[in-house]
């Protein structure tokens, strides 16, 4: 039998948090890291308690503006609000030690540092009640909501510098961006909670922002610089129903890149205010996806953090209101993306200039940005085109997103932390050659610029999210990533619960079992067959119970399994997906990884240390051949990987505490070249290498064979510094 409800292009939608438990899997293990590590190890870089690591002064600015308010309150009609003064993208204290209390320090979108934070603290006590943290976090937000303004305006920056000057520089002072920020942490810790303090305080701030922007006469005609308010205000029209919040959402969507541009004619305006001469800067505008209607836009380009935060608004707009033509244009970007401008790895933005995408195929490994927060965004764009279609491609991209780069952005003890994510690592080129500034060897213990460690918190812990959905018919239950756990919901008006053993990401054995009290119920049950398990050819390894024959259909449509008909308590699902070792060339016209190869097995990208193979890793090359004639010569071992280093320096830069995690590593045939007088490639530096010419004639490389061994790309640098390469020369 086949619902009436499976229509291939319908919607779906998340389920609540709370019906979506994850457990005995690799990913509970993850967010039991940010539970105990991550969350409170932020709380403290948020209060600036962390010795050696780059203060925040996110809490303290906070502070500030609410002894401000406090101040004002008390003096009356004789409070003179301080007159704007610009000191700074960034701002620090002359004494470092000693901060004035009433001054804002730090960068100017400091404030969302808290947002993030308590987004995943809303996030993590849905399963995991803690009440001391959430007497850390009433704490904290009565401080916050002491800062706010009568109006409803919540932006320290200004608050504490001069109103007079605020909404006057969109594109670059990020008020939009922390206001967005705040609407996602109030709506997370009020579904976290039940509290609903921040989430009125936020209201308060939307409906401000609504009075001022639009399209009606006597608003601004802007829109954020730094986009997430779209799909911030999607996600507060969701939890509290009132439509303004979507309008205004639609409005930001689609206003921007309009003609005339609000970022030029603010720029006009401020350098008039300023005293200064104006200077057009149209071309920098596609840095902001502000060069051109959405619309019309078909390459992404810019700040890739910004672009998949406002691609993600866009497909929440075009979900909501059914523009198919909004949708088009996601798609349009999407393609873009991951036919010309994908990592291996899962991330995106190929340049240090502007953090941003680079040209079509410019995907350097040595320079490569790679932004933790871009590969999170692109994970937030992938899982909203689910939610518009149901298309696993969308999924594969979203599952190696979160796997490689976005892990990789947190080391196994969950104190350190990398922004960059690069492919390749020399750690001799990285201390002498400035064009590698951006890229570190080991992780940092904070950023001053830290949007990328509360990020990571934050998507781990609402992973729940992505693993699932739900037609918003209520027929089909969708399972886009295979996530041990269990899910409760209801199917076709019938209470069910789904539970999912699953091996992933070092097996592909997989069990779901449907439990339900009902004798038997008419539902859908759509699972994805992943790329690297063979695409639409994976169907044939899914079994649906013996008994279930005659009762359960299948079909498979856009990569995904639909199982529909009549299901009854205690019917299962046996899944065991292929999981074999993809040795990965990329497009010939990527001419950073021309005659290289890489290896992926399951949604793991793999990578070679030199703590494992040696030094010169430019020096390794895959045995191609070999491979090729025999693809069991890569063999798939089973371990204990050994984390731990120690600090580089009294502030303790690169430790890591010892932890064991269970992983799989590949080895790999492989041969070394070999230098003249048979010199030891793996160990020789480029100190000592004087035993060779710098040029010589041309001859055959001398092989010597040894066996690579290659570690999950997320796990690289646990061990202290050394090279790292994922692409090896063939």
């Amino acid at each position: 039998m086949m619902p009436d409800s499976l229509n291939i292009h319908r919607h779906s939608h998340p389920l609540p948090l709370k019906d979506v438990v994850v457990h005995d899997s690799f990913w509970s293990v993850e967010q039991e890291l940010v539970r105990t590590a991550v969350i409170p190890y932020q709380w403290k870089a948020l209060n600036d308690q962390v010795p050696g690591a780059a203060p925040s002064y996110c809490m303290h600015n906070f502070k500030a503006a609410a002894a401000q308010n406090a101040s004002k309150k008390q003096q009356g009609k004789s409070f003179v609000p301080p007159r704007y003064t610009y000191r700074g993208f960034e701002t620090l204290p002359n004494d470092p030690q000693h901060p004035e209390p009433d001054k804002f320090y730090g960068f100017l979108f400091q404030d969302s540092d808290f947002s993030k934070w308590i987004e995943a603290v809303g996030y993590s006590l849905v399963h995991h009640p803690d009440s001391e943290l959430e007497r850390i976090a009433d704490e904290a937000i009565d401080i916050v909501c002491a800062a706010q303004l009568e109006n409803g305006y919540l932006d320290t920056y200004y608050i504490l510098n001069g109103m007079n000057r605020h909404f006057t520089c969109l594109k670059d002072h990020h008020e939009l961006y922390c206001f967005g920020h705040l609407v996602e942490g109030a709506v997370a810790y009020y579904q976290g909670t039940g509290k609903d303090k921040l989430l009125k305080a936020a209201e308060r701030f939307a409906d401000y922002v609504d009075s001022r922007f639009g399209r009606e006469s006597g608003k601004l005609r802007g829109y954020p610089g730094h986009e997430i308010a779209e799909m911030a205000l999607v996600r507060l029209y969701e939890v509290t129903g009132n439509h303004r919040y979507l309008d205004l959402a639609v409005y930001f969507v689609t206003e921007r890149g309009q003609e005339p541009s609000y970022f030029a004619q603010e720029d006009r305006a401020r350098a008039e205010l300023d005293g200064t001469k104006y200077v057009p800067d149209r071309d920098h505008y596609a840095y902001y996806q502000a060069h051109k209607p959405v619309m019309e836009q078909d390459e992404a380009v810019g700040h890739a953090v910004r672009a998949g935060y406002f691609y993600s608004g866009l497909v929440d707009v075009a979900r909501l209101t059914e523009d198919e033509a909004l949708a088009d244009s996601a798609r349009r970007l999407w393609r873009d993306i991951v036919d010309k401008k994908l990592y291996i790895t899962g991330g995106v933005g190929g340049t240090v200039h502007g953090e941003s995408f680079s040209y079509r195929y410019d995907l350097p490994n040595d320079t490569a940005y790679s932004e933790t927060c871009a590969s999170i965004a692109l994970a937030f764009f992938a899982r909203r085109m689910l939610e518009l279609e149901p298309k696993s491609e969308y999924a594969d991209v979203m599952e190696s997103a979160l796997y490689n780069t976005t892990l990789a952005g947190m080391a196994l003890d969950g104190k350190s932390f990398f922004y960059v994510n690069p492919l390749e690592v020399n750690p001799y080129a990285c201390h002498r050659d400035e064009r590698l500034n951006h890229v570190k060897t080991v992780r940092q213990k904070w950023f001053g610029c830290a949007c990328c460690p509360p990020n990571i918190a934050r998507i781990v812990e609402s992973l729940q999210e992505y693993a699932c959905t739900v037609a918003d018919d209520g027929g089909t239950l969708f399972t886009h990533l295979y996530v041990g756990g269990e899910v409760k919901t209801a199917l076709a008006g019938v209470p069910i619960r789904l539970t999912m053993a699953s091996g992933l990401p070092w097996s592909g054995h997989c069990r779901a079992v449907v439990h339900m009290n009902a004798t038997n119920a008419d539902f859908t049950l759509a699972f994805r067959m992943p790329a690297w398990a063979g695409g639409e050819k994976a169907a044939s390894s899914v079994a649906v119970s013996e008994s279930s024959d005659g009762r359960i259909s299948r079909m498979v449509r856009n990569g995904y399994l639909y199982l529909s008909g009549t299901w009854r308590a205690g019917d299962t699902i046996d899944i065991d997906f292929p999981m074999p070792v993809h040795m990965v060339s990329a497009n010939p016209l990527v001419r950073e990884d021309s005659d290289k190869v890489a290896f992926v097995r399951g949604p793991i990208t793999f990578c070679a240390e030199g703590h494992d193979n040696g030094g010169n890793l430019h020096l390794l090359h895959a045995d191609v051949s070999v491979i090729l004639d025999n693809p069991d010569s890569v063999s798939v071992d089973e371990f204990e990987f050994q984390a731990g280093a120690s600090g580089m320096n009294d502030s303790g830069l690169g430790k890591v505490d010892s932890v064991t995690r269970h992983m799989v590593r590949l080895r790999v045939p492989a041969w070394r070249e070999t230098l003249p007088n048979k010199v030891d490639s793996s160990a020789i530096t480029a100190d000592t290498a004087a035993s060779a010419p710098l040029y010589a004639k041309y001859r055959p490389a001398t092989r010597e064979p040894v066996t690579a061994t290659l570690i999950p790309y997320f796990a690289w640098a646990n061990r202290g510094e050394s090279e790292m390469t994922v692409w090896l020369r063939d």
